[in-house]
């Protein structure tokens, strides 16, 4: 019989799997997650930023011990149609205008200046 695996210890308000994005100017990536999902954090030179898009944290990197590494992410937003307008202001590309789900969510999809794919959504 399997045992569940124990959970490893993680930080306060930290899950067990963290994304993590490296990029080319970090700094500006940082940026254009506050304007577009109201993320909180700062950028930090020294150290992986860690910024909070509601309760998930997602650490960002500056290229150099690391390559740079995009990401695939799904996002739950509050209103999916205004998050679209600000990722767009924010010059990332439509890849796919917000439409209502089969499986009861409204969705899109934008993808940043640095490779990121952003599925964006609510429930319905």
């Amino acid at each position: 019989m399997n045992e569940p695996m124990k959970r490893s210890k993680t930080p306060d308000g930290w899950h067990t799997v963290t994304p993590r994005l490296v990029a080319d100017d970090a700094r500006q990536l940082v940026e254009f997650l506050k304007a577009v999902f109201g993320a909180s954090g700062e950028y930090l030179e020294t150290r992986p930023s860690v910024v909070m898009i509601g309760d998930s944290p997602l650490m960002v990197s500056e290229v150099g011990i690391r390559e740079r590494m995009p990401a695939f992410l799904y996002v739950y937003v509050d209103d999916v149609d205004a998050t679209y307008r600000r990722a767009l202001a924010a010059n990332a590309r439509s890849l796919e205008v917000p439409f209502d789900t089969p499986y009861g969510d409204r969705r899109c999809m934008v993808e940043d200046k640095w490779g990121n794919i952003w599925q964006i959504a609510s429930v319905k």
